[in-house]
């Protein structure tokens, strides 16, 4: 496959990891174009694994914008002696840690970028490590303090929960079936109301496997809605709310999950609108 091409496979997913360091949808394009630019003058033979060299260069590349935009406080000088080759260990879920924009303008660069890293796209402390010039316990207590500050936000418990109805459905959708794992509870359950059953939905599910594999690769034409005004989901038909998927989110994964058809329920459902609070 030549460079071009697989850019193009890997553009998407860069432009997500940029807007989400950044917080700045045309910040990212522009990023990703200079990636591109940067990977026009690379030599192929010194990049092993190009969906991670890119990552590197694209989160490098943030930093330096948000460095030169707002001048970081004074953070303790922490130098890696080793650090490893980000291009052999960074490891990346396709999805972005909403959590993040709640005070983004709350956390440094360096936090921002190792917060965002860590715990948005599981990549490990070595290899955000070598991103910021500084040593995994550095790279460690970057994204604590990260954490921290958006713990200390408060949000609330709805916004919680959907951030988990969220990326319990965009793992759905891409069959990310180890994530999906990791948004449910291991005793958690799906069943549906008799209307729902009849429409075909599954009767009973029980534990996190056997759930996983029902939504592996699913959810494809669901919508975010409000079930009884808590996160949900929904198939629609023309328009029309067909089949909802009431979540209940304990302790930060799904509990539970009941597919509900009754006309009362579908008519009290309401569609949950790009840039509605959550």
């Amino acid at each position: 496959m030549d460079r071009t091409t697989e850019f193009q496979r890997e553009r998407p997913r860069l432009v997500r990891i940029a807007a989400s360091v950044l917080s700045d949808p045309a910040e990212a394009e522009d990023v990703v174009q200079q990636a591109w630019l940067r990977l026009a003058r690379a030599d192929s033979r010194m990049i092993d694994s190009l969906p991670a060299w890119l990552t590197t260069v694209v989160t490098r590349l943030c930093l330096d914008r948000l460095k030169a935009a707002v001048p970081p406080p004074m953070e303790p000088a922490d130098a890696a002696a080793a650090a490893p080759d980000p291009a052999d260990e960074v490891l990346l879920a396709d999805s972005v840690g909403a959590a993040l924009h709640v005070v983004i303008d709350r956390l440094t660069p360096a936090e921002r970028v190792a917060f965002v890293l860590h715990d948005s796209f599981s990549v490990d402390f070595a290899a955000i490590a070598a991103v910021l010039d500084c040593s995994p316990v550095a790279a460690r207590k970057l994204a604590s303090r990260a954490r921290a500050k958006v713990a200390d936000a408060g949000p609330t418990v709805e916004q919680a929960d959907w951030l988990v109805v969220d990326a319990f459905l965009d793992a759905a959708r891409r069959g990310e079936f180890t994530r999906l794992l990791g948004l449910l509870a291991p005793d958690v359950v799906v069943a549906g109301d008799p209307i729902a059953i009849g429409l075909g939905t599954p009767a009973r599910i029980e534990g996190r496997d056997a759930v996983a594999e029902f939504f592996d690769g699913a959810a494809a034409s669901a919508l975010p809605v409000f079930v009884d005004e808590r996160p949900g989901a929904a198939w629609f038909d023309r328009g029309v709310a067909r089949v909802a998927f009431d979540f209940r989110v304990a302790d930060g994964v799904v509990s539970r999950i009941e597919f509900r058809a009754d006309p009362d329920v579908l008519a009290a459902t309401r569609r949950r609108r790009d840039g509605e609070p959550r």
